[in-house]
C-alpha cells in the first residue's frame, strides 16, 4: 500500500510517536476525498495531504498539541470568518479533519495488509467520546480492534461498514451513546477500501500499452486481452497490465465484471471486436468502450444487430470511446479515454470547468 497507511506502521515500529490527521467528512469542493491522511511524528516530520496544502500547516500544529497531551479532536476548516486568512481553503468547502495520536496499529496493519493484497476491507474510527481514536478493521469475514464502547456498537458498525464496502464508499455514521442506530451522540468514521476495479483491454496495440500505464495509476487491475500470442509478448503490455492469451469470449466467459469495471476493444479485427463486444455485453461492466472511427462503429453495429444484439445493449457501447479533445498519440487517447470513464463515472459531462457553473465537486451527502 503506497499511502502514508503504510508509512505509520513502519514509524511506529521503529519506535516513533505518531499523530494521524485524516480526511473525514468534506461539505461542497474540496481538493482530496475522505480518507486521505497526513502524519506527522514526534521527530517533525511529516507524511501525506489532506487538503494538498491548504490546511497542512495548522494541522500541524494541532499534531503538536495532540503530541504535548491534548486529546484527540475533529478540527473543521472552511472559508468563513478568519479561516480564510489564517489557513487558506481556497477550493470554497469545508473539510473536518480528525486529528489522533495512532494507539493500537493492529487494526491498522489489517487494513494495510488488506489492501496490499487486494482484499476489501474497511477502517471505522470512533471521533467522540473518551474513547476518540479507537479503531476496528473490518472485513467481510470478519473484524480486528474494537472501539471500545461494547460489542453493541462495534456489531452496529461493522455491519454498515461491510455494506459501505459493496457499494465502495466511505462515509461518517451517526450512533447513539450506547451504540444504537438511532442517535447521534457518537460518530464513527467508517473509510471502505473496496478492491481496485477491473479493466479490461482487448487487443495488444501501443494504444493498449499507454492506456494501461495510466489507468494503473488511478487504481485500476488492467488485464490485456489478445488471442495472438505474437502480439502480446512484448514486455511494454506486461509492464502495467496482465497479459493473457485467449479469445475475447473465452476469456470473459469466466469473468465476474461489476459497474466499476471497464472493457476497452482495441483489436480493430471484426472476429476479435465482435465476440469481445457481445461478451462485455453479457457482465454488468459499467464501461464499454471501443476504438475505430464514426464509420467502423456504424458497421460494428450494423454487424452486431445481426448478431442478434438488442438496441438498449448497443447503446450502452461508447464509441467512438473518449472525449473530444483532439487526441492523436496513444498517450492522448488514453488521456481522451479515461477522461470519458470518469466523467461517466462520477455523472459528468466532460465539458470545460471554465465553461461551467456549480460546484466543481458534488457535494457530500447528508450524514445518516
Amino acid at each position: 500500500m503506497s499511502s502514508p497507511h503504510a508509512t505509520a506502521l513502519r514509524w511506529v515500529a521503529e519506535g516513533r510517536r505518531v499523530v494521524a490527521c485524516t480526511l473525514v467528512e468534506t461539505v461542497g469542493s474540496a481538493p482530496l476525498d475522505p480518507g486521505a491522511v497526513m502524519l506527522v511524528d514526534d521527530q517533525g516530520r511529516i507524511e501525506g495531504s489532506v487538503t494538498g496544502g491548504c490546511v497542512e500547516a495548522a494541522l500541524v500544529e494541532e499534531a503538536q498539541g495532540i503530541l504535548a497531551g491534548a486529546p484527540p479532536r475533529v478540527a473543521t476548516y472552511g472559508i468563513s470568518d478568519d479561516q480564510a486568512a489564517d489557513v487558506g481553503l481556497m477550493c470554497g468547502g469545508t473539510v473536518r479533519v480528525f486529528v489522533a495520536e495512532l494507539r493500537d496499529v493492529e487494526p491498522l496493519r489489517a487494513v494495510v495488509d488488506g489492501v496490499e493484497e487486494d482484499r476489501p476491507v474497511a477502517l471505522a474510527t470512533l471521533l467522540d467520546g473518551a474513547g476518540a481514536g479507537a479503531q476496528m478493521a473490518v472485513a467481510p469475514d470478519g473484524t480486528v480492534g474494537s472501539l471500545g464502547l461494547g460489542s453493541l456498537l462495534d456489531g452496529n458498525v461493522a455491519r454498515e461498514a461491510r455494506g459501505y464496502l459493496d457499494e465502495g464508499r466511505s462515509a461518517v455514521r451517526r450512533y447513539g451513546a450506547g451504540g444504537e442506530t438511532i442517535g447521534g451522540e457518537l460518530r464513527v468514521a467508517i473509510h471502505a477500501f473496496a478492491t481496485r476495479p477491473r479493466m479490461v483491454i482487448f487487443g495488444a496495440i501501443d494504444f493498449s500499452a499507454a492506456l494501461a500505464a495510466m489507468a494503473t495509476h488511478i487504481g485500476y487491475r488492467v488485464t490485456i486481452v489478445d488471442a495472438r500470442p505474437a502480439f502480446a509478448q512484448s514486455p511494454r503490455f506486461s509492464a502495467h497490465a496482465e497479459v493473457v492469451v485467449a479469445w475475447p469470449d473465452a476469456y470473459l466467459a469466466g469473468q465476474e465484471l461489476g459497474p466499476r469495471d471497464a472493457v476497452l476493444v482495441f483489436t480493430h479485427d471484426s472476429k476479435f471486436d465482435e465476440p469481445a463486444l457481445i461478451g462485455a455485453l453479457a457482465t454488468g461492466a459499467g464501461y464499454i468502450g471501443a476504438l475505430g472511427s464514426r464509420r467502423t462503429h456504424a458497421d460494428r453495429e450494423r454487424r452486431l444487430r445481426e448478431a442478434g444484439v438488442p438496441e438498449a445493449d448497443l447503446a450502452r457501447i461508447s464509441s467512438p470511446c473518449g472525449l473530444d479533445v483532439g487526441a492523436r498519440t496513444p498517450a492522448e487517447t488514453a488521456v481522451s479515454v479515461l477522461g470519458e470513464i470518469l466523467a461517466l463515472r462520477a455523472g459528468r459531462a466532460g465539458g470545460r470547468l471554465a465553461e461551467g457553473s456549480g460546484p466543481i465537486h458534488p457535494r457530500a451527502a447528508a450524514v445518516s
